[in-house]
């Protein structure tokens, strides 16, 4: 079985002037609304299966059947679709249509839009129970050199490489595609554990900033530059460039940088259509606070460090975080927020709860030797 790669550590170096990345010293005429840079440090992701999504010890059911349905109050537990998005398995609207589809069941009884889950409630995906424990995990965020001929997709009627079979195994989650790039784009594609988070990065309320490096064929004059920030008309609306900028180029291929604060499909190339140019390359070399790393090969990926996460999170508010922590655990028969019993005589200390009696002589089954066990044959 071939290995998973896995994330490269990759020193921090200058940045040399070439047209993917700006002079040094030179201002960037980028609009001021993206959040600060934050360094990204590498970081080895175990490898692990995707199973632990679902909890295979616990497919059989207490007593022969689901735990009862209950109604949780309306502002109890979380919803149903923001706790499967935040373990992994997908992003928020792409459970809500699993929800509608029926795909989804709780304490055995199919699921609702906006349902809210209790700790103890057993949920299902397609007869499957589901580990929410990855809901509550601190998320993780990968940065990845798409290179040009992969689809940013785990399936494809044609066969085409996609960008998912390059990146490493994650515990207890799957990686969630922060927007996309088409197959002919290559550059800075991001990738994280949580569907919160990558929510709140597409979201065109938190104007997360897009920069590319463009390869067209003829240069633009200031009319049709003008044009590409003020904006033209698309088949799917207006749209317009942030702003751009001449980064060379020999003969009639010339370069520019140009920055964006929306995503939508092929915009770039139509905006340069639009004014009569055609893109022969197309490099993505930053997203929000986020750069390419030049040193980041194609086809290689980089964890973002634990800190830097947690204060992209607390940048972007409470529709990053994850649901609260005792929501989904693997509780049977236990009432909402009742507390768990020790384990140990340790844990029955460090609970406040007194140790836990040792057997006495007297008990039943007390002094009786355990009869050895059998050596095979």
């Amino acid at each position: 079985m071939k290995a998973c790669p896995k994330p490269k550590q990759i020193s921090t170096m200058a940045r040399k002037n070439t047209p993917f990345r700006p002079a040094q010293g030179k201002p960037r005429s980028a609009a001021p609304r993206a959040p600060a840079k934050l360094p990204a440090k590498a970081a080895v992701a175990p490898e692990v299966a995707d199973d632990d999504l679902f909890d295979e010890d616990f497919e059989t059911d207490i007593e022969g059947g689901d735990a009862p349905q209950r109604k949780a109050p309306a502002a109890a537990g979380e919803r149903l679709q923001k706790l499967l998005a935040q373990s992994g398995l997908g992003g928020r609207r792409e459970m809500e249509e699993w929800i509608a589809a029926g795909r989804v069941q709780v304490n055995g009884q199919p699921a609702t839009l906006g349902q809210r889950v209790l700790p103890g409630d057993r949920v299902k995906v397609n007869g499957r129970l589901v580990n929410l424990h990855g809901a509550t995990r601190a998320p993780q965020v990968l940065l990845y050199h798409k290179p040009e001929g992969e689809i940013v997709s785990r399936s494809d009627p044609a066969g085409r490489p996609n960008v998912f079979s390059n990146l490493p195994r994650v515990r207890g989650g799957k990686w969630i595609a922060v927007g996309r790039l088409d197959f002919n784009t290559s550059g800075l594609l991001l990738f994280t554990t949580s569907g919160a988070l990558a929510n709140a990065l597409m979201h065109p309320r938190n104007e997360m900033i897009r920069e590319y490096a463009v390869r067209v064929l003829g240069p633009l004059d200031d009319e049709a530059k003008d044009k590409l920030k003020k904006g033209v008309e698309l088949e799917d609306g207006p749209a317009a460039l942030s702003s751009i900028e001449d980064a060379g180029g020999e003969g009639a291929n010339q370069w520019y940088r140009v920055t964006i604060f929306e995503g939508r499909n092929r915009e770039v190339r139509r905006l340069f259509e639009a004014v009569g140019r055609t893109v022969s390359r197309l490099i993505r070399v930053r997203y929000g606070p986020f750069y390419l790393p030049p040193r980041l090969k194609r086809g290689q990926s980089l964890q973002v460090d634990e800190k830097d996460v947690e204060k992209l999170v607390k940048s972007l508010g409470a529709e990053a975080e994850g649901p609260a922590r005792n929501v989904g655990q693997k509780v049977r028969g236990a009432r909402p927020g009742a507390k768990a019993a020790p384990r140990s005589r340790s844990q029955a200390r460090s609970q406040g709860q007194g140790a836990a009696p040792r057997r006495s002589a007297s008990a039943p089954g007390a002094g009786k030797t355990r009869p050895k066990a059998k050596k095979p044959l």
